[in-house]
């Protein structure tokens, strides 16, 4: 059982409410709200900034405020309710009328962004400032048309191939880049060199204007443009701003972190100088970046344009215990982009135990987390990745142990291109070829071309693989015995350079990750890659897949016989419709949900924090990257698994494959012993609890709220065992000081005193660098 401790008020105002914000008599309040949320349900006719913890209840305590503003007389038809999504529309409906149902109140409508939007287009078309467009809303299958047929007209003719073969990762790019332009005011030109594309793909801001000539030439909009074209033309014309504010007298919005410039600037047109706005949300959970969404609108714009807002906390959550929210705190707190609230866990809430892991293979530890639950247990469990290529290897050893599992996204690790390109060279270099019928042959020969490009033409790419599915076996023979000089330089030499790699694999009997290895060397699989990936990571992730689906084989220790006899085992089993076992998502889809067990494999340089580009704003990524491991760390309710790396031997020479540097900000052991005594109630409050880990600033605030007073021999110090680029500052020996301002996987920037900005290679930096005293 865990001990109920006293806890300090958070705010003076909440003992000594002026009475105008006591809850009218008739309203009676549930016992079981915390004072905060009192507070919130309770306070004035004034703009407030609510941050909400992960699990707070936040829902429970809006529907209470609606009620508790209706009983005191304002008018529903004059209250917005502004919700993230539908499905969180439907939900807070539902909220809101079982709140209400006995109060005989009229209620407000609660709205989505994108309805809202729409109304006041409709509204500025009848009014001649926008012109008309068709009720048939442009489908997601009109748009991915549009797209694609653009995208073939105008995108370099050195693309042509990957185009054809790749449509679909094409199409979402060049639709996701429309989206992405319309949920702000910058032009095309500008989102595309933030969003980091390579100049190959210049073409797509071309697309996005050729898109909007065609749209507007057929009166048609999509669901972006619900927001986009009212609010540019409410931005545009000041009598449209006049038109459409100060019409509502309160508005209350949900998931603030999440909003765009876009839906920022809708707020602030429809609120005026009348209404008085309440946003909620949590800045320590903003992860869309890449749809737009920007912690500053809630730390910074709302407070800038809604004057001197009440600033109210939900700090309490009432999904796991003390060790995940001591664990959160710690790792958050490095943080300088956000609010000062630290989440603590409910008096009542359950108990959840944490495990860090320290291992140097992530599948075999999640089949160990995984073989010690129960089939109902593994049912409850979610796998959460930063990118999708870490589930490759985990997948396939879940399939091997045939432990039931469930994907979220695509059909699984079998199926993507990397993993069904390596099995077609499989299938060529132990000539299983005649096996299979010519249109299968055509398709191997077709993958073997494209792995990676061989620089023909498609035309020609392709009667080149209607020739080799002819031939049943010596494809090596045939590409070796073609007339080089009739063909152009580049693709003669990768064509030579494949029959001989072919050659040089045929019939080979070592262990099959060997031979990818050799085939990745001769062939330049990665560089390949990376020379036509539409972004760094997209290339990057497609070479972890492969290098992960390697290192699955490797752990077989058989050879490529026997990897396709074990693969076509997998392949049989992974077909098989699965609607049970564990979950395999990534922290990015997680959004408001939660599950008894969370598993976090990867926390390591390469991974969490995700490699940055040289480009990069270093500091920026750092802390988008903690709050995406605060946000999985968070979906949890009773038991979170961590997996990491073990610490090497030299830091320095770690490269990206070291611990990740959340580790130790994560303070586990602290977190483990000083949450454990705070949830077995072991932790007196008559003396202080002596720990035997080094206290931190977070750990004393943490213990104070719970009325403990904590000692301890060690101070929290410096931690040696990092590499010295995860240091802010570092003073080099002939340099000086410098600030730490970017970093790749192997080099580091740092920008001196003088102004002077210098590359350092990770590999000898710990001989010249170490970190600057305050």
């Amino acid at each position: 059982m865990r001990q109920r401790y006293p806890h300090y008020q958070l705010a003076s105002t909440i003992a000594t409410m002026p009475s105008e914000t006591q809850a009218p008599d008739h309203l009676s309040l549930p016992d079981y709200l915390t004072d905060e949320q009192r507070a919130i349900i309770t306070s004035g006719y004034e703009h407030a900034v609510i941050t909400a913890v992960a699990g707070s209840g936040k829902t429970s305590t809006l529907a209470w405020r609606i009620r508790y503003l209706l009983a005191q007389g304002h008018d529903p038809d004059r209250m917005l309710v502004l919700m993230f999504n539908r499905s969180a529309k439907v939900d807070f409906e539902r909220k809101l009328q079982s709140v209400c149902s006995q109060s005989g109140l009229a209620l407000p409508e609660i709205r989505t962004y994108h309805a809202m939007g729409l109304r006041l287009y409709r509204r500025f078309v009848r009014e001649g400032y926008l012109p008309g467009f068709s009720e048939k809303i442009l489908t997601e299958q009109e748009i991915g048309f549009q797209a694609w047929l653009l995208t073939r007209r105008l995108a370099p003719e050195e693309l042509a191939d990957e185009i054809r073969r790749n449509k679909k990762d094409f199409v979402e790019t060049a639709t996701g880049f429309i989206d992405r332009v319309k949920t702000g005011l910058a032009p095309a030109e500008v989102v595309f060199e933030e969003l980091g594309y390579s100049d190959k793909h210049r073409y797509l801001i071309d697309l996005f204007h050729s898109f909007e000539q065609w749209r507007k030439s057929e009166s048609r909009i999509s669901y972006a443009d619900m927001l986009y074209e009212p609010v540019m033309a409410i931005h545009q014309n000041p009598p449209l701003q006049r038109l459409v504010g100060n019409k509502m007298d309160l508005i209350l919005v949900d998931e603030y972190q999440d909003t765009n410039e876009i839906q920022h600037l809708l707020l602030r047109y429809v609120a005026g100088d009348r209404a008085r706005v309440t946003v909620v949300g949590d800045p320590d959970q903003t992860i869309y970046e890449f749809r737009g969404a920007r912690p500053e609108f809630i730390l910074r714009k709302f407070s800038d344009e809604f004057e001197s807002p009440l600033e109210q906390t939900l700090s309490y959550t009432f999904r796991y215990g003390h060790r995940v929210a001591l664990l959160a705190n710690h790792l958050i707190c490095h943080n300088t982009g956000r609010r000062d609230v630290m989440c603590h866990s409910h008096p009542g809430t359950p108990d959840t135990e944490i495990h860090l892991h320290q291992a140097e293979n992530d599948g075999n530890q999640v089949l160990s987390i995984l073989q010690g639950l129960a089939p109902e247990q593994q049912s409850q469990s979610a796998i959460l990745f930063r990118v999708w290529s870490q589930s490759v290897p985990i997948e396939l050893k879940l399939l091997a142990r045939q432990i039931p599992y469930r994907i979220d996204a695509g059909k699984g690790a079998l199926f993507s291109r990397e993993v069904q390109a390596v099995q077609a060279l499989l299938l060529v270099v132990t000539r299983r070829l005649d096996k299979l019928a010519e249109n299968d042959r055509l398709d191997i020969a077709r993958q073997i071309l494209r792995f990676p490009h061989v620089g023909l033409k498609e035309p020609e790419l392709e009667n080149l693989a209607r020739f080799l599915a002819a031939f049943d076996t010596g494809w090596h023979e045939r590409l070796l015995s073609l007339d080089f000089d009739a063909l152009a330089p580049m693709a003669a030499r990768k064509l030579k350079k494949l029959g001989e790699v072919l050659q040089q694999l045929d019939r080979y009997q070592g262990p099959v990750a060997g031979l990818i290895t050799v085939y990745a060397e001769h062939m330049d699989l990665y560089e390949g890659i990376r020379s036509l990936a539409l972004t760094h990571d997209s290339a990057e992730e497609r070479i972890d897949t492969i290098q992960g689906f390697r290192d699955y084989l490797k752990s077989l220790e058989v050879n490529a016989d026997g990897a396709l006899d074990h693969l076509s085992l997998l392949k049989q089993q992974a077909s098989e419709h699965r609607d049970e076992g564990v979950l395999l998502s990534t922290i990015h889809r997680t959004k408001g949900l939660e599950w008894p067990v969370v598993i976090i494999p990867g926390l390591q340089e390469k991974y969490l924090p995700y490699s940055p580009r040289p480009q990069d704003d270093a500091r920026a990524l750092l802390e988008s990257e903690r709050r995406l491991l605060y946000v999985g760390m968070t979906r949890t309710r009773h038991h979170l698994h961590l997996i990491t790396r073990p610490t090497p031997a030299s830091p320095h020479l770690s490269g990206d494959q070291g611990p990740s540097r959340f580790v130790s900000e994560l303070c586990f052991g602290l977190a483990q012993e000083l949450g454990s005594a705070l949830d077995t109630g072991t932790a007196p409050t008559d003396q202080p609890l002596r720990l035997d880990h080094p206290l931190t600033p977070v750990s004393l605030r943490y213990a104070e709220r719970e009325g403990v007073q904590l000692e301890s021999e060690g101070t929290v110090s410096q931690n040696t065992a990092e590499p010295v680029w995860h240091q802010q500052r570092l003073t080099h020996a002939i340099f000086g000081t410098g600030e730490v301002i970017s970093e790749d996987e192997s080099s580091f920037e740092v920008r001196f005193g003088n102004g002077d900005t210098l590359n350092f290679s990770k590999k000898s930096a710990h001989l010249y660098f170490t970190p600057a005293g305050d």
